[in-house]
């Protein structure tokens, strides 16, 4: 929809200006009073006095005096007083600037009389009536706040309470799209007008309140309602920092699919800004740099509501802006990196909720390279500063271990080497033959795991019923390699290495806590906020117990007889922990049980182990959802085609076989059985034509994630070689 606003269609005639006082500072210069004469006078005029920062009025446009008042400075009682008693005797025009606050209207239309209107004026096809609400409601912020908010000089000073009947808002909404042409350019033109009557003074609850009902608008769908939703959205995103806490809670306090939809406008609004399909429909570029910030900053008091919900509103992969996998996000993320999260460079890496994994991981990698690059021109620098020959290894983060003593030759080298954990990974096996080109890493990384985590280890225990690891309580006494797990983890995301590990998601909370390493190396780390729905992901019958619990309706402590004392079992061995000083004596009771509750969870996820959320887990571990499908539609072939009988066979072969064998299929090709962030298509899965008999066993180059395959005549025979390969995939030998 466009809108044409004439010099007729001005929100303030000209003879209306007239009876506004005149302005007594003849130091203010605004200028000739000219109609206001175009849409687009207005928008220029709005960015001019956007832009410049300026607090004076351009010509085009005087606010009502009421919103003057808001603009005075703050007086104390007894200089009010003086002003009381000397109002009489200064000017009309003078008094005019002193009124009473605004007062809201009483609107008592009701959402019932609202539907029947719309139903009638259907079938007549009369919208007079439906016209009129539109025209009144989105006059003004005051008209807004009489329309819609449950009683209309009711403070609602409060984050639980909006105040407004979202209701009756989403009922109005929902009929505006079907309203004719002129009403649903009504309703725009009345924004245009009171986003212009509130520009300046502090803001009130009523203020915001009316920012809440227009920003929930589904006209923000089209490039052509775009210039006035960026003004809203500049608006809103240059509130103080209490007001977008209110906000924030309200937007929390909307239903699930009002709010998917606010977040979707403003995600379409972001990706058109950056990609016009029709550049022409939008202003330049150069004009409207702030529209995207602005809609982010929004954006992110969405993302701050949905976090800090009981239980997310959407999935946090709808915060994701997929359109910027296609931006120059290194350019972005070095930008961030000279200014920091300062106003003054607006860049997506302060906002990273809109960043895809993808990006996340591309990021990483790439920084990860350049300080590569960095760490070894240093080394070369200093070798030649100093006159010394230089050799080539010193480059690279050499790792040397003995198979039989993988673990103990690690964290030898890892611990000896702290200053190269920069540099490029090589890895050697001692007595063995091979060139790291990424696949003995490959291999290091996964015989290193999966020794670690072996429950015989005793680091780690398997919990079978929600299928991950945990922590045995009896080798904290070994922090060393616990410090080896985390080195491993660090140099995976490092190495762009993806590991199999299957940690429960609150281990990543915990890794995430705090967000940032802090300056005190005393300061706890690891002890995130966890609750019942975390101890779920690992000890779901517990967890189940301790819901059973707090629901149970009899009397806990006579039916129960349970004090605040726990009993773990370590090594064959029974031993018992106080929850709290003198747990043992103290029952648990209906009123005491929350407490007891959450420190029982307290002490199993972060006392009973301290440690030094899904984005990570994916960084570090991959996915382990295999979609064989999928990587045959992005499979690369050398010296076959995809037609090929033995390739026809192998896809037969290769979709029929179970998980496990797919697994083995995928380790044996890239040394490890999960999935990289970006899916399949970022394993670059290669299939090679080897001319050799078909007695031998197909051979891979876990380096470049490569199966080489001879010309097998039958499905049968390709099946069982196949196995057999995959099946035995372990050492240098076969790789």
């Amino acid at each position: 929809m466009h809108l044409n606003m004439s010099e007729n269609n001005c929100p303030f005639e000209e003879r209306d200006r007239d009876r506004l006082p005149p302005i007594l500072n003849h130091s203010l210069d605004r200028g000739p009073k000219l109609p206001f004469p175009s849409y687009g006078s207005f928008i220029s005029t709005l960015n001019h006095k956007r832009e410049s920062g300026s607090h004076s009025l351009s010509s085009p446009l005087l606010l009502p005096a009421v919103k003057q008042v808001r603009e005075l400075p703050p007086i104390c009682p007894d200089v009010r007083q003086k002003h009381r008693i000397s109002i009489d005797v200064l000017p009309p025009e003078v008094k005019a600037r002193f009124v009473s606050e605004p007062i809201i209207p009483i609107r008592t239309k009701t959402a019932k009389e609202f539907q029947d209107d719309v139903e009638r004026a259907t079938i007549s096809g009369d919208w007079k009536q439906v016209h009129d609400f539109y025209l009144t409601t989105f006059d003004s912020f005051l008209e807004l706040n009489g329309a819609f908010k449950k009683e209309a000089n009711a403070p609602f000073n409060t984050i639980e309470d909006s105040g407004i009947n979202i209701k009756f808002v989403n009922i109005v909404y929902d009929a505006l799209l079907h309203t004719p042409a002129d009403t649903q350019k009504s309703v725009l033109k009345g924004i245009i007008n009171s986003l212009l009557r509130e520009w300046k003074g502090p803001r009130t609850k009523d203020d915001l309140r009316a920012y809440f009902v227009l920003v929930q608008n589904p006209q923000y769908t089209s490039p052509a309602t775009y210039v006035i939703y960026a003004h809203l959205l500049r608006q809103i995103a240059a509130l103080a920092e209490a007001d977008h806490h209110f906000l924030m809670h309200w937007f929390k306090k909307l239903p699930q699919k009002r709010f998917k939809q606010l977040v979707e406008r403003l995600q379409l609004f972001i990706t058109t800004r950056l990609f016009p399909a029709k550049p022409e429909e939008l202003p330049p570029m150069a004009k409207c740099s702030w529209w995207i910030p602005s809609a982010t900053k929004v954006l992110s008091l969405l993302n701050a509501a949905n976090s800090i919900s009981s239980s997310s509103i959407i999935p946090f992969t709808d915060f994701y802006n997929l359109t910027l996998d296609h931006i120059d996000f290194m350019e972005d993320y070095h930008t961030w990196q000279a200014h920091g999260n300062s106003n003054s460079r607006f860049t997506f890496c302060q906002f990273p909720f809109i960043l895809s994994t993808v990006v996340k991981k591309a990021i990483i990698q790439r920084d990860s390279e350049q300080q590569m690059i960095s760490m070894a021109r240093q080394t070369l620098v200093d070798k030649v500063s100093r006159r010394q020959r230089v050799d080539m290894s010193l480059l690279f983060l050499n790792i040397k271990v003995r198979r039989l003593h993988l673990v103990s030759d690690s964290l030898d080298e890892l611990s000896r080497k702290r200053a190269d954990l920069k540099k490029k990974m090589k890895v050697t096996f001692v007595g063995e033959a091979g060139l790291d080109m990424g696949g003995l890493t490959k291999e290091w990384f996964l015989l290193l795991i999966r020794q670690i985590f072996h429950t015989d280890y005793g680091m780690f225990t398997y919990v079978k019923e929600s299928q991950c690891h945990w922590f045995s309580s009896w080798k904290c006494d070994n922090y060393s390699e616990f410090r080896l797990v985390g080195a491993l983890m660090g140099l995976a995301v490092y190495n762009s290495i993806t590991l199999d590990i299957r940690f429960p998601p609150c281990v990543y909370k915990k890794l995430l806590t705090p967000p940032i390493v802090p300056c005190d190396l005393d300061t706890p780390v690891g002890m995130a906020t966890l609750t019942l729905d975390d101890l779920q992901q690992i000890m779901p019958d517990l967890a189940h117990g301790l819901g059973e619990l707090l629901s149970y309706e009899g009397n806990v402590e006579e039916d129960f007889y349970t004090t605040f004392q726990v009993f773990q079992e370590e090594l064959g061995v029974v031993k018992s922990y106080n929850l709290k000083p003198g747990g043992d004596k103290i029952p648990v009771t209906n009123l005491n049980r929350k407490e007891y509750v959450q420190l029982y969870i307290d002490f199993l996820l972060n006392k009973y182990l301290l440690l030094r959320p899904e984005e990570v887990e994916i960084l570090v571990c991959g996915s382990s959802n295999l979609d064989m499908g999928s990587l045959q539609r992005v499979v690369q072939y050398e010296g076959y085609s995809k037609t090929d009988p033995t390739i026809r066979a192998f896809w037969d072969v290769v979709l029929a076989f179970p998980l496990e064998l797919q697994k083995k299929l995928l380790h044996f090709t890239t040394g490890s059985d999960r999935v990289p962030v970006g899916g399949m298509a970022d394993l670059n899965f290669k299939i090679s034509k080897i001319d050799v008999s078909t007695d031998w066993l197909p051979v891979s180059h876990t380096c470049f994630n490569q199966i080489c395959l001879p010309p097998y005549k039958s499905k049968k025979e390709l099946r069982q070689k196949l196995t057999i390969a995959i099946s035995n995939a372990e050492g240098f030998g076969l790789e």
